[in-house]
């Protein structure tokens, strides 16, 4: 069965998250430098089969672009051409990163692990992607 990969990008790091085979649940996956996206998913769709790419739209409040949707939008277009056959789509990303936050300060992770910022970039895709699987059940 095939997998919903999940990107929160950024100018200098992405978090990724996975669903398992049976799209139960999301799962942070990593945290790699944004310049390596493309080669990492690669290497990961030899191992998995991938379904849908999802990723993080940012957007201020209003619905309008903020400083980091043009980032977005060139990853998107990077994937669309490395990935022809896998759908990609854009998801809302507001809040997620305060609240990977403070699901961290909830699992009790220690204050010196909360200030790693790939840690918050890998929870904030796995709160995208969960949310977006309970969006389609």
């Amino acid at each position: 069965m095939a997998r919903i990969i999940c990107i929160d990008y950024g100018g200098k790091r992405t978090g990724i998250a996975v669903t398992d085979p049976l799209k139960i649940i999301a799962t942070a996956l990593t945290t790699i430098p944004s310049k390596e996206l493309i080669t990492f998913l690669q290497a990961y769709c030899k191992k998995e089969t991938v379904e849908l790419i999802l990723i993080g739209e940012p957007l201020n409040l209003d619905d309008t672009p903020t400083h980091a949707t043009p980032l977005v939008a060139a990853a998107v277009k990077q994937l669309a051409k490395a990935f022809p056959s896998i759908p990609i789509k854009k998801v809302d990303e507001q809040y997620t990163s305060k609240m990977a936050v403070q699901a961290m300060v909830a699992m009790g992770m220690k204050k010196k692990d909360r200030r790693v910022k790939g840690n918050v970039d890998q929870i904030a895709a796995t709160i995208m992607l969960q949310t977006y699987m309970e969006s389609i059940q």
